[in-house]
Order: structure tokens, then sequence, then C-alpha cells
């Protein structure tokens, strides 16, 4: 066995802000955590054992990976690095990648297609294990790329929520890191050499996209402002808490 890494206090302190904001993980919840290997996930893998430990609530924590059996993405290594934690774990794997390849029209989305059936996978696994919670890596550096896509290229005011339930009605979904930085998340997983697996997005590889032209975009604009994620965070309050379920 191996003991967790304990996570920095900037970044504990982000995540229970959002959790308590968001009234996100309650008495008894079971949590599936969506596991992809990549630096925030692991990072909100360890956040998530430190907060069972110290919490005033109880809750479950498990975590589940999905291997879309693309050449270049290998999350295997993950099997034996969790058994050595001592968190439940669940591994599907399914070739997305040939599905795409057979379904996708020129100029569909590889990674809205990916996504999308990750996701479904995550919500099966959870529904056969038990558990109502699931919980997803993504942070505010994410959300505010996200907002920014929805405002340029779609015309609508949206972003990820922090806290909704899924369309069945049956699993609410988390991004406890909705207040954590993009590079909070790489010092710790970098300083904390967690086994981060290399490649995670495997569609996507050398090509620019609209969120890189957005990161690029925030980063260039943070130079210049040092508050600017503080500000789009304030901006951001009532997308991100539309669809808490209550």
């Amino acid at each position: 066995m191996i003991e967790p890494v304990k996570p920095p206090k900037s970044l504990m302190s982000a995540a229970g802000r959002a959790i308590g904001d968001f009234s996100m993980i309650r008495e008894g919840d079971r949590v599936l955590l969506g596991l992809s290997g990549g630096k925030d996930s692991l990072s909100l893998l360890h956040v998530l054992i430190a907060l069972q430990k110290k919490a005033p609530i109880r809750f479950e924590l498990a975590a589940a990976t999905v291997d879309p059996q693309a050449p270049d993405f290998d999350p295997s290594p993950l099997k034996a690095y969790m058994a050595e934690l001592g968190v439940p774990y669940f591994y599907e794997s399914q070739a997305i990648v040939e599905q795409a390849k057979k379904t996708l029209q020129e100029g569909d989305s590889f990674c809205a297609f990916c996504s999308r059936m990750r996701r479904g996978i995550l919500y099966r696994t959870a529904r056969e294990n038990g558990y109502n919670v699931l919980a997803l890596a993504q942070h505010l550096d994410d959300a505010a790329e996200t907002f920014l896509m929805s405002t340029f290229f779609g015309g609508k005011l949206r972003t990820m929520q922090a806290h909704y339930l899924n369309d069945k009605g049956d699993i609410r979904v988390i991004r406890p890191f909705t207040y954590a930085r993009e590079r909070q998340t790489a010092a710790f997983a970098k300083n904390s050499e967690l086994p981060v697996i290399p490649e995670n997005c495997p569609a996507c590889f050398g090509m620019p996209t609209e969120r890189m032209h957005m990161k690029t975009l925030l980063a260039e604009l943070e130079k210049d402002n040092s508050k600017v994620f503080s500000s789009i965070l304030t901006a951001l309050k009532p997308l991100l808490r539309a669809g808490v379920p209550g």
C-alpha cells in the first residue's frame, strides 16, 4: 500500500470552498471520480481522499477510468496505482476511437463524441455500482475558456455548471475544482510526482483548437491584469450556480 499525497492548503481550500458554496457533497453520498489520469483528475483524487478524512460529513469515494482504446493513450498503469492506494476502482475499456471513425461525418467534433461516450460510460458505472455523485476535475480555467467559446462562437452566456443533476435525474455531477486554477493542479502533480498519464486527449494531438485559442487569450490578458480570473469568477457565479439540486 502507498500513502495518499497531502495536497497543498491552497488547493484544499479552493476545493473546500467550492464544495461548501455549491453544496456538492452531502452526508452519506457515494462519490465516483472520473479519473482520466491527467494532472487535474489525479489532483482531485488526492484532494477528495484528504477531505474524506477530515470533512464533518461522511461520504464514500471510488474512481473510474474510461480507456477509449487509442494507440497513443494507455491509462492501464492506473490499475496498479489505485490498488496500492486502496481506493475502489473501476476500469472500463471501450473502442471509442474506432466507433468515432465509423460514426462521425466530416466536420463533426471527435472531442464532443468522445466526451459524450465517456460520460455515458461513467454514468453507467455509477448506476451499476450504487454511486449517486459523479465528480469531474474541470477547474476555473476550463470554465472561463468554455464561457468565452460559448460567447464568441455560440452567442450564448453559458459555462460548465459547478453542480447539477443529470438528464435522467439519478446522478448529481459535481466539479470541486470550480474555484481552482490549472496552475495549482499542475504544480501539485509535478511536485508530488503523481503518475500522470501523458497525452490525455488523443484526438487533439498537435491540433490548434478553439479552446487553446481561448487559453492563449486568457493568458495574455492575465499578464496585464492579475485579477482577470477573479473578475471572471465573479461574473460566472450565477451561471455556475444554475441548476444546483436542492
